[in-house]
Order: structure tokens, then sequence, then C-alpha cells
């Protein structure tokens, strides 16, 4: 199969190659894009939502949050609210609280979420950053919001 799949990637790159006659780039491109009602060709009114949610503490074992509940999270209460896509980074990031002698370091997953800015979309955010506060005893998940212009 994987043979197949190679070879039928390599007859096919072979015969684009041997094209003389190819449209310009930017006219092939611009004749590609379509949407549908979820995934606009074009859309505005439109924001970036980004969640930051604390994993657990650097170097603490036992406060650490498993792929397998965070995976379940997400099924649980993001892809209801957002099914047609999303993006998750790992990351890590520090803060200082008031008064504390150094920063506290956090292992942390960022959820990045592009959505129609309206009311109930920023209620599905709010809901998404209760559940997991609700979930893990977390004081806080950060929002970040910008307004953004989407084409698919």
């Amino acid at each position: 199969m994987v043979l197949r799949t190679l070879l039928l990637t390599t007859f096919l790159a072979v015969a684009g190659c041997a094209s003389h006659a190819r449209q310009p780039a930017a006219h092939a491109a611009a004749s590609s894009l379509q949407g549908d009602d979820a995934r606009p060709q074009q859309a505005q009114g439109w924001i970036r939502s980004e969640l930051y949610f604390g994993v657990g503490i650097e170097g603490d074992a036992d406060s650490a949050i498993g792929e397998a509940q965070w995976r379940a999270f997400l099924d649980k209460e993001v892809t209801p609210r957002f099914p047609d896509g999303l993006t998750v980074f790992d990351a890590y990031g520090q803060w200082l609280f008031r008064g504390a002698q150094g920063p506290e370091r956090l292992n942390s997953k960022v959820l990045v979420i592009l959505h129609e800015d309206t009311p109930l979309r920023r209620a599905d955010i709010e809901a998404i950053r209760l559940a997991w506060k609700q979930a893990t005893k977390h004081q806080s998940v950060l929002w970040s919001q910008q307004a953004v212009e989407v084409s698919f």
C-alpha cells in the first residue's frame, strides 16, 4: 500500500512537471477558493480566541494533568461547541504572584479557535473556561482575543 501510494505520488509529480500549459499561480489559487456557511470563502466579524490552560507545575509530576484527561475535556467541553475545528499547542508559561519570591512556572495548553464574534460564541468560550476551572480547581484560564479576517 505504501509503495503504491509512493508510486502514484511520484507519477503525479512528474506529470505535473511535464505540463507546458500552466495557469498563472494567482489565477489557479483564486479559482480554487470555496466556502460554505461554516467556512466562508472570506468573512469579517470573526475573532481569534486563545485560551491558556495550565496542565501542570514544572517539575511537579503530581500536579500534571495527563493527555487522556486533556483529550476527554476537549471531547466533552470544546468539540461539541466548536465542531468545525480548533488548534492546540503545547506551551510553557510563567507569572509572578504579587509578593512571591519567584515566578510560578507551568506547563500549558493553548487552545486557538477562530469563530464568529457573537454573544453565543462568547458564551461558549466562557463555558469552556468555567468547565476547566471546575474540573481542575484552577483559579483561571486566560482568554485572549483579537479581530481577524478569515478565508477558507
